[in-house]
């Protein structure tokens, strides 16, 4: 069994092992800009529509200058509205674009523009960090763990996070339901990367079916 789940792993590894934040052409960083790029696309993907649309629409608003909490705060509605739209995120674009200028505004005003400091409010307390997150327009429990899963790869204290949806990419592809189990079998493999790729198996059924496919042919 652990050689069969072990082989699983590795084409799921092989196929889909990048994080969400690479995909959307984001290198992160510890540093204001890429953790501010990163919250918001963990917004735009906890909402109900495509990661491919949430993902597109993270490089447009990248695109049209929305980069940092500032530059989002100073743009109109209509801005954000045109840059979303641009991204193909239409389905909330006019509640999202309020969200946006709402999360930026409060992102400046309590934390300087900087999501570390709320790392260092929490103090290590992921509970905390959690609640803090949560404080953000639009940040539901879904995009949080789409946060904390992202930036694992740079808040060591928030590692290893495989959270309800990874471990439903794990069942889905047969593998163990144990976190320490997935993560001995992902060998030196990060934490982040073995999340997104157990996430993409959750969501997507063909994933699961060409790791299955290629696992019984070898």
């Amino acid at each position: 069994m652990s050689g069969g789940a072990a082989g699983v792993l590795a084409d799921l590894l092989a196929g889909h092992g990048r994080t969400f934040a690479e995909e959307a052409g984001i290198r992160l960083r510890d540093t204001p800009q890429p953790l501010y790029r990163t919250l918001v696309m963990a917004c735009l993907l906890g909402a109900r529509i495509r990661g491919s649309v949430a993902l597109a629409t993270t490089r447009a608003l990248y695109d049209a200058g929305l980069r940092d909490p500032r530059r989002t705060a100073g743009a109109t509605w209509q801005e954000r509205v045109d840059a979303l739209g641009r991204g193909g995120y239409r389905r909330y674009d006019e509640r999202t674009a309020t969200q946006l200028g709402d999360g930026a505004r409060l992102l400046l005003d309590r934390w300087g523009g900087d999501p570390r400091r709320m790392r260092g409010a929490a103090d290590g307390d992921l509970d905390e960090l959690r609640r803090l997150l949560r404080e953000m327009p639009g940040l539901g429990p879904a995009g949080v763990d789409i946060f904390l899963r992202e930036v694992q790869r740079v808040w060591p204290e928030v590692a290893p996070h495989l959270d309800a949806k990874a471990l439903q990419g794990a069942a889905r592809l047969g593998l163990p339901g144990e976190p320490e189990r997935l993560l001995e079998l992902a060998g030196d493999t990060e934490p982040a990367v073995l999340a997104a790729a157990l996430v993409r198996a959750a969501l997507d059924k063909s994933v699961v079916e060409d790791c299955l496919r290629r696992a019984r042919e070898t």
